[in-house]
Protein backbone atom coordinates (compact mmCIF):
# COMPACT_ATOMS: atom_id res chain seq x y z
CA UNK A 1 0.00 0.00 0.00
CA UNK A 2 1.34 3.66 -0.71
CA UNK A 3 1.26 5.77 2.22
CA UNK A 4 -0.53 9.48 1.08
CA UNK A 5 -1.34 10.74 4.56
CA UNK A 6 -2.77 14.02 4.31
CA UNK A 7 -0.54 15.06 1.86
CA UNK A 8 -1.69 13.67 -1.19
CA UNK A 9 1.66 12.53 -2.52
CA UNK A 10 2.96 9.02 -1.67
CA UNK A 11 5.87 7.74 -0.97
CA UNK A 12 5.60 5.00 -3.54
CA UNK A 13 4.90 7.65 -5.78
CA UNK A 14 8.47 9.62 -5.22
CA UNK A 15 10.39 6.04 -4.73
CA UNK A 16 9.38 5.15 -8.56
CA UNK A 17 10.20 8.29 -10.43
CA UNK A 18 12.38 7.86 -13.18
CA UNK A 19 15.90 8.98 -11.83
CA UNK A 20 17.25 10.35 -15.06
CA UNK A 21 14.27 12.15 -16.15
CA UNK A 22 14.37 13.86 -12.28
CA UNK A 23 17.89 14.87 -12.54
CA UNK A 24 17.18 16.92 -15.91
CA UNK A 25 14.73 18.53 -14.43
CA UNK A 26 17.41 19.46 -11.40
CA UNK A 27 19.43 20.97 -14.10
CA UNK A 28 21.80 18.01 -13.98
CA UNK A 29 22.99 16.51 -17.04
CA UNK A 30 24.97 13.84 -17.83
CA UNK A 31 28.70 13.92 -18.41
CA UNK A 32 29.15 10.64 -19.83
CA UNK A 33 26.77 7.74 -21.39
CA UNK A 34 28.67 4.38 -21.31
CA UNK A 35 27.36 0.73 -21.65
CA UNK A 36 25.33 0.42 -24.77
CA UNK A 37 23.47 3.96 -23.24
CA UNK A 38 22.30 2.35 -19.54
CA UNK A 39 25.30 3.93 -17.73
CA UNK A 40 25.16 7.37 -16.60
CA UNK A 41 27.71 9.56 -15.25
CA UNK A 42 27.05 12.88 -13.41
CA UNK A 43 28.93 15.31 -11.44
CA UNK A 44 27.33 14.73 -7.98
CA UNK A 45 24.12 16.47 -7.46
CA UNK A 46 25.05 16.35 -3.76
CA UNK A 47 28.51 17.79 -3.67
CA UNK A 48 31.35 19.68 -5.49
CA UNK A 49 33.39 17.78 -7.31
CA UNK A 50 35.27 17.61 -10.91
CA UNK A 51 35.16 14.25 -12.12
CA UNK A 52 31.66 12.39 -12.14
CA UNK A 53 31.47 10.14 -9.69
CA UNK A 54 27.75 10.05 -9.38
CA UNK A 55 25.98 6.89 -11.37
CA UNK A 56 22.83 5.94 -12.66
CA UNK A 57 22.18 2.42 -13.88
CA UNK A 58 19.10 3.15 -16.58
CA UNK A 59 18.21 -0.40 -15.68
CA UNK A 60 17.45 -0.63 -11.99
CA UNK A 61 16.59 3.41 -11.72
CA UNK A 62 19.00 3.39 -9.24
CA UNK A 63 22.03 6.01 -8.08
CA UNK A 64 25.24 5.64 -6.80
CA UNK A 65 27.88 8.42 -5.44
CA UNK A 66 31.13 6.46 -4.97
CA UNK A 67 32.75 9.16 -3.06
CA UNK A 68 29.97 9.36 -0.42
CA UNK A 69 30.37 5.38 -1.07
CA UNK A 70 26.08 6.03 -1.00
CA UNK A 71 23.27 5.23 -3.24
CA UNK A 72 19.55 4.21 -3.74
CA UNK A 73 16.42 4.39 -5.30
CA UNK A 74 14.80 7.98 -5.77
CA UNK A 75 13.36 8.78 -2.82
CA UNK A 76 16.44 7.99 -1.25
CA UNK A 77 18.16 10.30 -3.40
CA UNK A 78 15.38 12.94 -2.53
CA UNK A 79 16.39 12.55 1.31
CA UNK A 80 20.20 13.15 0.87
CA UNK A 81 19.78 16.05 -1.93
CA UNK A 82 16.84 18.50 0.04
CA UNK A 83 18.10 17.56 3.68
CA UNK A 84 13.92 16.83 4.38
CA UNK A 85 12.53 14.67 6.75
CA UNK A 86 10.09 11.80 4.69
CA UNK A 87 6.99 14.52 6.29
CA UNK A 88 9.04 17.74 4.75
CA UNK A 89 9.21 15.90 1.45
CA UNK A 90 5.52 14.58 0.66
CA UNK A 91 4.56 17.85 1.60
CA UNK A 92 7.18 19.58 -0.91
CA UNK A 93 6.02 16.95 -3.42
CA UNK A 94 2.49 17.61 -2.95
CA UNK A 95 2.75 21.57 -3.57
CA UNK A 96 5.24 20.91 -6.52
CA UNK A 97 2.43 20.48 -9.18
CA UNK A 98 5.07 20.24 -11.96
CA UNK A 99 6.34 17.15 -9.80
CA UNK A 100 3.63 15.01 -11.05
CA UNK A 101 4.73 15.53 -14.45
CA UNK A 102 8.11 13.19 -14.33
CA UNK A 103 7.78 10.06 -15.61
CA UNK A 104 7.50 7.02 -13.68
CA UNK A 105 10.13 4.55 -14.72
CA UNK A 106 9.78 1.96 -16.89
CA UNK A 107 12.51 -0.74 -17.04
CA UNK A 108 10.50 -2.55 -20.52
CA UNK A 109 11.24 0.94 -21.79
CA UNK A 110 15.20 -0.01 -22.01
CA UNK A 111 15.19 -4.14 -22.37
CA UNK A 112 15.46 -3.78 -26.13
CA UNK A 113 18.98 -2.73 -25.62
CA UNK A 114 22.30 -4.84 -27.15
CA UNK A 115 24.27 -6.32 -24.12
CA UNK A 116 21.69 -5.17 -21.52
CA UNK A 117 19.97 -8.63 -19.46
CA UNK A 118 20.94 -8.25 -16.38
CA UNK A 119 18.07 -9.54 -15.26
CA UNK A 120 18.62 -12.20 -12.36
CA UNK A 121 17.70 -15.54 -12.88
CA UNK A 122 17.16 -18.40 -9.74
CA UNK A 123 18.29 -21.37 -11.07
CA UNK A 124 18.76 -23.47 -7.95
CA UNK A 125 17.52 -23.19 -4.40
CA UNK A 126 19.26 -25.35 -1.57
CA UNK A 127 20.14 -25.64 1.98
CA UNK A 128 23.54 -23.44 2.59
CA UNK A 129 26.22 -25.54 1.76
CA UNK A 130 29.27 -23.94 -0.25
CA UNK A 131 32.09 -22.72 2.47
CA UNK A 132 33.09 -19.35 0.98
CA UNK A 133 28.94 -18.59 2.06
CA UNK A 134 29.96 -20.02 5.37
CA UNK A 135 33.00 -18.19 5.60
CA UNK A 136 30.98 -15.03 4.69
CA UNK A 137 28.15 -15.85 7.57
CA UNK A 138 31.74 -15.67 10.18
CA UNK A 139 33.00 -13.05 8.76
CA UNK A 140 29.37 -10.83 9.42
CA UNK A 141 29.46 -12.72 12.82
CA UNK A 142 26.29 -14.63 12.40
CA UNK A 143 26.34 -18.36 13.36
CA UNK A 144 25.21 -20.64 9.83
CA UNK A 145 23.29 -22.43 12.14
CA UNK A 146 20.97 -19.35 12.45
CA UNK A 147 20.74 -18.67 9.10
CA UNK A 148 20.04 -21.84 8.45
CA UNK A 149 16.32 -21.33 9.87
CA UNK A 150 15.67 -18.25 7.58
CA UNK A 151 18.15 -18.69 4.34
CA UNK A 152 18.96 -20.56 1.48
CA UNK A 153 21.45 -21.11 -1.18
CA UNK A 154 20.94 -19.72 -4.34
CA UNK A 155 22.31 -20.32 -7.80
CA UNK A 156 21.43 -17.99 -10.41
CA UNK A 157 22.13 -16.36 -13.54
CA UNK A 158 23.00 -12.77 -14.99
CA UNK A 159 22.80 -12.96 -18.60
CA UNK A 160 25.41 -16.21 -19.75
CA UNK A 161 27.40 -15.53 -16.25
CA UNK A 162 26.63 -17.87 -13.40
CA UNK A 163 26.95 -17.13 -9.45
CA UNK A 164 25.88 -18.41 -6.14
CA UNK A 165 24.80 -16.66 -2.89
CA UNK A 166 22.74 -16.18 0.46
CA UNK A 167 19.38 -16.02 -0.13
CA UNK A 168 16.19 -14.69 1.48
CA UNK A 169 13.10 -15.05 0.26
CA UNK A 170 10.26 -12.16 0.41
CA UNK A 171 6.91 -12.30 0.32
CA UNK A 172 6.37 -12.50 -3.00
CA UNK A 173 8.57 -15.49 -4.22
CA UNK A 174 11.94 -12.88 -4.92
CA UNK A 175 15.39 -13.26 -2.93
CA UNK A 176 17.74 -10.82 -1.29
CA UNK A 177 20.94 -12.51 -2.50
CA UNK A 178 23.95 -11.64 -0.71
CA UNK A 179 27.85 -12.93 -0.94
CA UNK A 180 31.01 -11.65 -0.51
CA UNK A 181 31.55 -9.79 -3.48
CA UNK A 182 27.71 -8.72 -4.69
CA UNK A 183 24.14 -7.52 -3.52
CA UNK A 184 21.39 -8.87 -5.92
CA UNK A 185 18.06 -8.60 -5.81
CA UNK A 186 15.46 -11.16 -7.89
CA UNK A 187 12.07 -10.12 -8.93
CA UNK A 188 9.59 -9.48 -7.12
CA UNK A 189 10.60 -7.21 -5.48
CA UNK A 190 9.33 -7.05 -1.88
CA UNK A 191 9.09 -6.93 1.89
CA UNK A 192 9.45 -10.27 4.04
CA UNK A 193 7.19 -10.92 6.92
CA UNK A 194 7.19 -13.55 10.08
CA UNK A 195 3.67 -13.66 11.37
CA UNK A 196 2.51 -15.42 14.44
CA UNK A 197 0.01 -13.37 15.75
CA UNK A 198 2.30 -11.69 18.38
CA UNK A 199 1.83 -7.99 19.71
CA UNK A 200 4.69 -6.46 18.92
CA UNK A 201 6.50 -6.77 15.54
CA UNK A 202 10.46 -6.01 14.86
CA UNK A 203 11.19 -3.85 11.84
CA UNK A 204 14.66 -4.30 10.32
CA UNK A 205 16.07 -2.88 6.99
CA UNK A 206 18.05 -6.32 5.85
CA UNK A 207 18.18 -9.77 6.50
CA UNK A 208 21.17 -9.75 8.12
CA UNK A 209 20.56 -7.21 10.87
CA UNK A 210 17.30 -9.65 10.57
CA UNK A 211 19.38 -12.36 11.64
CA UNK A 212 21.85 -10.27 13.79
CA UNK A 213 19.04 -10.03 15.85
CA UNK A 214 18.45 -13.25 16.05
CA UNK A 215 21.81 -14.03 16.92
CA UNK A 216 21.77 -11.95 19.90
CA UNK A 217 18.45 -13.32 21.27
CA UNK A 218 19.04 -17.15 21.01
CA UNK A 219 16.50 -17.94 24.10
CA UNK A 220 13.80 -15.39 22.99
CA UNK A 221 10.78 -17.65 23.15
CA UNK A 222 9.57 -18.40 19.36
CA UNK A 223 6.08 -16.29 18.43
CA UNK A 224 6.62 -14.62 21.13
CA UNK A 225 7.05 -11.20 18.24
CA UNK A 226 6.06 -10.82 14.62
CA UNK A 227 9.06 -9.62 12.12
CA UNK A 228 9.28 -7.05 9.45
CA UNK A 229 12.39 -7.33 7.08
CA UNK A 230 11.67 -4.33 4.41
CA UNK A 231 14.58 -5.52 1.99
CA UNK A 232 15.15 -1.76 1.43
CA UNK A 233 13.92 1.21 3.39
CA UNK A 234 12.48 2.78 0.37
CA UNK A 235 9.63 -0.25 1.01
CA UNK A 236 8.91 0.80 4.52
CA UNK A 237 5.38 2.17 3.36
CA UNK A 238 4.65 -1.29 2.10
CA UNK A 239 5.17 -2.84 5.25
CA UNK A 240 2.61 -0.30 6.97
CA UNK A 241 -0.57 -2.22 6.72
CA UNK A 242 1.43 -4.87 8.57
CA UNK A 243 2.97 -2.74 11.41
CA UNK A 244 -0.60 -1.38 12.22
CA UNK A 245 -1.91 -4.21 13.03
CA UNK A 246 0.34 -4.22 16.36
CA UNK A 247 0.40 -2.91 19.61
CA UNK A 248 4.08 -1.97 19.50
CA UNK A 249 6.62 -1.37 16.42
CA UNK A 250 10.30 -1.70 17.62
CA UNK A 251 12.67 -0.19 13.85
CA UNK A 252 16.05 -1.24 14.12
CA UNK A 253 16.81 0.76 11.27
CA UNK A 254 20.04 1.43 9.93
CA UNK A 255 21.80 4.76 11.06
CA UNK A 256 21.96 6.48 7.70
CA UNK A 257 20.23 9.12 6.51
CA UNK A 258 17.83 7.26 4.66
CA UNK A 259 17.16 4.79 8.38
CA UNK A 260 16.96 7.78 10.07
CA UNK A 261 14.64 9.28 7.91
CA UNK A 262 12.17 6.37 8.08
CA UNK A 263 12.36 6.07 11.41
CA UNK A 264 11.47 9.64 12.22
CA UNK A 265 8.81 9.37 9.99
CA UNK A 266 7.26 6.02 11.85
CA UNK A 267 8.01 7.89 15.14
CA UNK A 268 4.96 10.53 14.09
CA UNK A 269 2.85 7.91 13.30
CA UNK A 270 2.21 7.12 16.98
CA UNK A 271 2.99 6.30 20.08
CA UNK A 272 3.31 2.66 19.39
CA UNK A 273 6.36 2.85 17.29
CA UNK A 274 10.00 2.45 19.30
CA UNK A 275 13.13 4.24 17.99
CA UNK A 276 16.03 1.16 18.97
CA UNK A 277 18.66 1.82 17.52
CA UNK A 278 20.27 3.81 19.94
CA UNK A 279 21.38 0.27 21.09
CA UNK A 280 23.92 0.86 17.73
CA UNK A 281 24.04 4.41 17.69
CA UNK A 282 28.06 4.13 17.25
CA UNK A 283 27.34 2.13 14.26
CA UNK A 284 25.51 2.16 10.73
CA UNK A 285 23.34 -1.04 11.43
CA UNK A 286 22.93 -4.19 13.96
CA UNK A 287 24.95 -5.99 11.76
CA UNK A 288 27.90 -3.50 12.34
CA UNK A 289 27.74 -3.61 15.94
CA UNK A 290 27.69 -7.13 16.34
CA UNK A 291 30.76 -7.41 13.89
CA UNK A 292 32.36 -5.35 16.04
CA UNK A 293 31.12 -6.29 19.32
CA UNK A 294 29.82 -2.90 20.19
CA UNK A 295 33.08 -1.28 20.13
CA UNK A 296 33.11 2.03 19.32
CA UNK A 297 34.88 3.29 15.19
CA UNK A 298 38.74 4.64 16.38
CA UNK A 299 37.24 7.25 13.78
CA UNK A 300 34.71 8.10 16.02
CA UNK A 301 36.97 8.28 19.24
CA UNK A 302 37.92 11.90 20.91
CA UNK A 303 41.45 12.87 22.06
CA UNK A 304 42.11 13.54 25.83
CA UNK A 305 41.81 16.69 26.38
CA UNK A 306 45.44 18.53 26.30
CA UNK A 307 46.94 16.01 24.00
CA UNK A 308 48.07 16.33 20.41
CA UNK A 309 49.05 13.43 18.00
CA UNK A 310 52.56 12.96 17.71
CA UNK A 311 54.35 14.21 14.09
Amino acid sequence: MEEFGKTGFSLGLIRGMDMVAYLERLGHVPVAIKKNGTDYWYLSPLRNERDASFHINLLTNEWYDFALAAGGNPLDFCLRYYGYSIQELLVKFSDDSTAHQVPVFDAGLYEWRPGTNSKVLVTGVRPLYAYPLKNYLHERSIPVAVADGFCSEIAYQIGSHSYYGIGFKNDAGGYEIRNKNYKQSSSPKDITTLSFGARSVDVFEGFFDFLSWQTLHPYVEPGSTDFVVLNGAGLFDRALPFLEQHETVQLWLDRDVTGMAYTQYALSLGSRYRDKSEFYCQHKDLNDWLVHKGEVPKSQLKPALGLRPAG
